[in-house]
């Protein structure tokens, strides 16, 4: 299959602007909230709406393409063959309903498992990150330059709460040797942290729709995106997910082999 990568940027971000206004336009609506696999997992009526509509513009356009959907309006993919997209309608849902901020909207474009196109909207903040292997990484109009590779004590580290509090992982002792946690509560802001160069380090348990889109445009900068245990990522499951500097990825690589 041959796909035109800018063409499919430059649809993705028009459906996700779109989508980001409607969301800031209905920010403080009551809102129907429930709960999926526990009580800080949280779903409500704008991400099934925000989903539904992405999902029926991505099969108008790509009717041949597959789609996984965090809530369930994509199809059962059993392989990444073909054109896939991964959707996350609302990324963060606990802060789009407590704190009315730090929530992104994301798409990533993948061709036979490879990624060829990245977009996360930070709705609030109207900052659109995008990009790919063929054209670099932009935040709206501005390319943006890869981070420095700095080591693990230079930097700030992106952090799961869960994780940080019952030290799994050994994500206390990665956090101990940097400067700093960071806790968001969004894995697409997150990292757009890490692109940017704020973060030297991300680290979270992700469903594919939240690490697909951040994984392309992180690689496309030459950051590091794998487990924990150094491995690739198996776009189909749930995995807890390391971007980092290559420097501070090979130190918590280390950090991790003299606790296992």
């Amino acid at each position: 299959m041959t796909v035109n990568s800018w063409q499919i940027a430059t649809k993705l971000k028009i459906w996700i602007q779109a989508a980001g206004q409607h969301l800031r336009q209905h920010l403080y609506d009551d809102l129907q909230v429930a709960t999926k696999s526990n009580r800080n997992d949280l779903v409500t009526n704008m991400d099934k709406a925000t989903e539904k509509l992405l999902v029926q513009e991505i099969r108008q356009a790509f009717p041949e393409a597959k789609i996984i959907g965090e809530e369930g309006f994509g199809d059962k993919v059993a392989d990444l063959s073909g054109l896939v997209f991964f959707v996350d309608p609302i990324d963060g849902t606990m802060n789009f309903v407590k704190e009315k901020e730090n929530f992104a909207i994301m798409i990533g474009a993948y061709l036979d498992g490879k990624g060829i196109v990245g977009v996360i909207l930070d709705v609030v903040r109207q900052k659109m990150f995008w990009g790919g292997p063929e054209f670099g990484v932009y935040c709206n109009d501005i390319q943006i330059k890869p981070p420095k590779n700095i080591d693990l004590a230079a930097g700030l580290l992106g952090v799961s709460g869960p994780l940080l509090r019952q030290n799994k992982y050994h994500v206390a002792d990665f956090v101990a040797q940097s400067s700093g946690a960071r806790i968001i509560g969004s894995a697409g802001v997150e990292f757009t942290k890490v692109i940017q160069g704020i973060e030297n380090g991300y680290i979270s348990h992700l469903m594919p729709w939240d690490f697909a889109a951040g994984k392309i445009m992180a690689e496309t900068l030459g950051l590091k995106v794998t487990n924990i245990d150094g491995d690739p990522l198996n776009m189909l499951s749930s995995e807890i997910v390391l971007i980092a500097t290559e420097r501070t990825h090979q130190q918590i690589m280390t950090i991790t082999r003299e606790h296992s």
